[in-house]
Parts: structure tokens; C-alpha cells; sequence
């Protein structure tokens, strides 16, 4: 298991490759707000983001390490981190919350005509209120606010061997759980019962916590796979599927497992074949070179060979800091893959009206063949008393 946290050198590291990226893009500063982005520059690991009142924010300067403007109440955790230019207010201060002191803070970071850039494109967020951010622009009335998100997608797409590290912890976590399902999974057993008790399993094979637990279960597949559980209890022939993003030290894995409540019926037997190949051949298309598109096509033409369509979107995306992240395996995703890219595959089938099934493994790009990071899920569905 890897040790928790990171060294001043990876952060350091990081800080350096973003600061080239701005350089090429024209970059003074870059105002950061959301959880994973000042996470990924700091280290700043905390639940305190489940609260919405306060807004925090990360600039990185074209030189130098970044400045945390941040609520008084995060001084003392940002000062275990490497940064030392911490700058607070005490919030919640609607009249004024931050604002001031971030203009003030860019202003002398990137001058006053400087370009700031912030992620502005799919996938990100602006985590802070927008009117301040109205207010923000005014007090800068000179500086140009751009959009940042390729800096930040150059940056966190490809992950370094300490963060491949954390996601296969994850990802060992949530196969030891996995391997557990038959203790608290039987016919009568009600699916929202499996759900809690799964979360148990999870945080007691080393899950720092699961903010992410999906799945279903029906006769033969599942009609969708993000409805909350409810108290319907198991029964033969039905299909448990449970899909779950854990976090060891910050970092998520993601991916499912299909069960069958006694022997399966013949075509969801087929259907789980299907599914087996399909992320084979997934797996086959992953190397450097290819494009996220053409792990959706090597998946979607053995679906289609089956004669099914597929239960449509894309089948699979990035993983990381964030449970989903850049790109996703669409056919019209043309993102290179490149050494050090995580992903999921994740080919889905209908069998009939108002029942599928969904397969889902986490991967790693490496010069050859791409390594699972998962443990591999069997090729017959597990069964269940």
C-alpha cells in the first residue's frame, strides 16, 4: 500500500508543468476554485468541501509556487501542505467574501492587464458565487479572464506512478469488498440493505470513504444503474450489480460487478459473454497512439456483432481525482491516449425492454499492452444463493 500524501517535489513538479503550459498559452496566473484542481496543486486533502458556504481559491503565477486565498478556518490544515503564501478572511462574509483579497492577490500576481486563465470547459466548475465572480472582474477591470481547461486537462489526464498508485490501492480495496458480496447477499436479502452493507465491506477493506455507490438488480439485468436502492428484497433470477467509486488517499476507483441470485437465464449468460469480449477488446485497443474513439468502436462493434445496439453513451471515461474525468470513450472523442492515462471500459448491453446489463474494469496506458488495474471479473457470472 502506498504511504499517504505526497512529497513537496511532486507538487513542485506539477506546479512547474503547469507553469510551461501557461507560458505557451499566454498565460499570467491561474485562479483555481474547485476541490480536485487546488487538491492537485496543494495537497489540500479535506471533507470540508461537502459544505457549500465558503469558496476557496488557488492561484498559480507564471513564476514562483502558488498563494491559497482561502477562509481562516483551512489555515491551519494548508499549513501542513508545501504551501507558504497563505492568505485568509474570515468567512462567511457575504458583504465581502474573499473577493477583495483575491483581486488584490491576482492583481499583484499577474499585474493589472495580466491574462488570467480558469476552466471554463466541459467538466469543471466555477466554485464560487457568481456574482463575486462579477465582482472579481470588476475590480480587474483590465486583466482578460480565459479559458484554462486544456492546461489543466494537459496536466491531470496523464498520472505519475504515485497517482497510478493510489487508484490500483482503490482498486484492490473495492476487489476485497467485491470478493465479500456473498456474505451479505442472498435471495430476501433487500437491495437497499446489500447497498449499506457493501459500503461497510468497503470502508472495512480500507476505503477512506465511498462517495460513490451505484447499482441495481432485477430478473435477468436491471433497468438502469443509478437509482438509489430500495427495499425490494432479492430474488432467483435476478442480476446484482454494484458499481462503486471508492477513495484511498484521494483518488477513486470505478468500476462494477455482476451477480446472479442462483443459475442465470440463457441470455443473460449471453449477455455477460458479450459484455466479456467487448472489454477484451477494449483492452486489446488500448495502447499509445489510439484515440478514446477507437476504444469505443473495438467495444461497440462486438456489441453490435451480437445484434444489439448497445444501451447507448459512451463506454467508459478518465478516472482519478474526480470519479469521471476527460476524455470519454465516444466515437467522436479523437483524445490521444498516452502512457499514464487512466480509464474505464465500460460496454453495456440492453437484453430486453427495461433490462441490461453494464461491465465495467479500470485501466492504465502503458507502452504496450494496457494494465488493469482492477481485478479482472470473471468471464461466467457469480452466483448467489
Amino acid at each position: 500500500m502506498p504511504s499517504r500524501g505526497f512529497s513537496p517535489e511532486d507538487y513542485a513538479v506539477r506546479t512547474a508543468r503547469a507553469q510551461s503550459a501557461m507560458a505557451l498559452a499566454g498565460l499570467d496566473a491561474l485562479l483555481l476554485t474547485s476541490e480536485p484542481d487546488i487538491r492537485y496543486f496543494t495537497g489540500f486533502l479535506t471533507r470540508f468541501w461537502e459544505s457549500p458556504t465558503r469558496p476557496w481559491f488557488l492561484v498559480v503565477p507564471a513564476g514562483g509556487a502558488p498563494v491559497a486565498v482561502i477562509p481562516s478556518i483551512g489555515e491551519a490544515l494548508m499549513r501542513r501542505t508545501w504551501i507558504r503564501d497563505i492568505r485568509t478572511w474570515a468567512s462567511p462574509a457575504p458583504e465581502d467574501d474573499g473577493v477583495s483579497l483575491l483581486a488584490d492577490t491576482l492583481g499583484a500576481l499577474a499585474g493589472p492587464r495580466g491574462h488570467i486563465g480558469l476552466p471554463m470547459g466541459a467538466e469543471t466548475v466555477l466554485r464560487m458565487p457568481l456574482a463575486d465572480y462579477a465582482r472579481l472582474r470588476s475590480a480587474l477591470p483590465d486583466a482578460r479572464f480565459r479559458d484554462a481547461t486544456a492546461v489543466l486537462h494537459s496536466l491531470q489526464q496523464v498520472k505519475s506512478e504515485a497517482e497510478i498508485a493510489r487508484i490500483a490501492t482503490a482498486c484492490a480495496i473495492a476487489g476485497r469488498a467485491f470478493a465479500r458480496v456473498p456474505e451479505i447477499a442472498r435471495a430476501g436479502t433487500p437491495l437497499a440493505e446489500v447497498f449499506r452493507r457493501f459500503q461497510m465491506l468497503l470502508l472495512e477493506e480500507g476505503a477512506d470513504w465511498v462517495p460513490y455507490l451505484a447499482g441495481g438488480a432485477g430478473p435477468g439485468g436491471y433497468g438502469d444503474v443509478i437509482s438509489p436502492a430500495d427495499e425490494r428484497p432479492l430474488a432467483r433470477g435476478d442480476v446484482l450489480m454494484l458499481d462503486t467509486g471508492a477513495v484511498f488517499d484521494g483518488y477513486f476507483c470505478d468500476y462494477d460487478r455482476n451477480f446472479s441470485l442462483g443459475p442465470p437465464a440463457a441470455d443473460t449468460v449471453t449477455a455477460q459473454d458479450v459484455l466479456f469480449e467487448a472489454t477484451e477488446a477494449g483492452r486489446a485497443a488500448a495502447r499509445p497512439g489510439a484515440t478514446a474513439a477507437d476504444l469505443h468502436d473495438a467495444m461497440q462493434a462486438v456489441i453490435a456483432a451480437a445484434g444489439d445496439l448497445g444501451a447507448g453513451g459512451r463506454l467508459g471515461h478518465g478516472l482519478g481525482m474526480r470519479l469521471t474525468e476527460w476524455p470519454s470513450l465516444t466515437a467522436t472523442d479523437r483524445t490521444p491516449l498516452v502512457p499514464g492515462m487512466v480509464l474505464t471500459l465500460e460496454p453495456a448491453l440492453e437484453i430486453g425492454p427495461g433490462r441490461m446489463l453494464v461491465h465495467e474494469e479500470n485501466i492504465v496506458i502503458r507502452e504496450g499492452a494496457a494494465e488493469l488495474l482492477s481485478p479482472r471479473a470473471p468471464r461466467a457470472l457469480p452466483e448467489l444463493e
